[in-house]
């Protein structure tokens, strides 16, 4: 693959994680043992971190965050140790985005969501001037779940494809896009390049049960559709049609938190360096599997060091 020709530039969010990993079931009404930590994280800040990570070159984030400046200090080092250049606007009115994530015994994770200030990104925080030097715009699908980031990501889109800059969009939440309406989604991403579903998230755009012939109907609509399927890989569709089934690593998972992201990421930073649309599906396969070996959701430093101690 070759070097990165311009920028990838992230469009999302930024969120303070709470993570429980409780190894016995919830105990209502009483006490459950668990291991409690608290990391940066956000699905639009971990994509950006994990292109980065592998690869990306000049990796930006554009997210709504609360007026605390010890938590804004804290969450931009660690965007800046993870290599993203944090393009943060500061709300006055809501605070940070927090989610606490309760992981059980199989790695799997229930989230609770206060987005705060992420889904309060305004078109008046977005300028096509950010798209200067990019290469790519990604948009976190949890932009287009309140009225002001959705619009704000439909000013962003329409720049870009006016700028000739591609854009992928992952719809982020299946639960949150039940609610929304997958119809509304699909009308607000149209013109995006790709589209990165979970198996979950394609049955719900399209009412196909099994998740090829989700992608393959997705395929139709966009460019391209990769859909993940967590521990058994992705698929690559385009244009009605399956073409690359790409298997995951196996590995024994600890916490499955921002498996989704590491994807997204890499597949990003692949599609950047060059790779063809199957060798970034399978960059994305490599990050997602090395994610869920690690507590949160973002790649964890080379330096050994833990964001706590930013």
């Amino acid at each position: 693959m070759s070097r990165v020709a311009g920028a990838l530039l992230v469009v999302g969010d930024v969120v303070t994680d709470v993570v429980a990993l409780h190894r016995r079931p919830l105990s209502p009404a009483t006490d459950t043992a668990a291991v409690i930590r608290t990391l940066p994280g956000g699905a639009g800040a971990n994509v950006a971190c994990w292109a980065a990570r592998r690869g990306g070159g000049d990796v930006r984030l554009l997210a709504r965050v609360g007026a605390d400046p010890d938590s804004n200090g804290w969450h931009d080092r660690a965007l800046r140790r993870s290599g993203v250049r944090p393009l943060l606007v500061s709300d006055p009115e809501a605070a940070t985005a927090t989610v606490i994530a309760l992981v059980d015994a199989s790695a799997e994770r229930t989230f609770l969501t206060d987005s705060g200030a992420a889904l309060r990104l305004s078109p008046g925080d977005w300028s096509a001037r950010l798209l200067d030097g990019v290469a790519r715009l990604h948009l976190s699908g949890y932009l287009y779940f309140s009225a002001p980031s959705r619009a704000t990501a439909r000013r962003a889109l329409r720049d870009a494809l006016a700028a000739g800059v591609p854009v992928s969009v992952d719809p982020a939440s299946a639960g949150f896009l039940a609610e929304a309406g997958p119809d509304r989604f699909l009308a607000a991403v149209d013109g995006a390049e790709v589209l990165l579903p979970n198996a979950d998230e394609a049955r719900l755009l399209t009412g196909r049960a099994e998740p090829e012939r989700a992608a393959e109907e997705l395929s139709r609509r966009f460019p391209w559709a990769v859909v993940t399927l967590g521990a058994t890989g992705a698929l690559v569709a385009r244009g009605g049609a399956i073409t690359a089934r790409v298997a995951a690593p196996g590995v024994r998972p600890v916490d499955s938190t921002g498996a989704g992201d590491a994807f997204t990421g890499a597949f990003l930073a692949a599609r950047l360096m060059g790779a063809d649309p199957a060798e970034a599906a399978e960059a994305g396969c490599r990050a997602g599997a090395e994610a869920v070996t690690v507590v949160g959701g973002r790649p964890p430093h080379r330096s050994g060091k833990e964001y706590a101690e930013d």
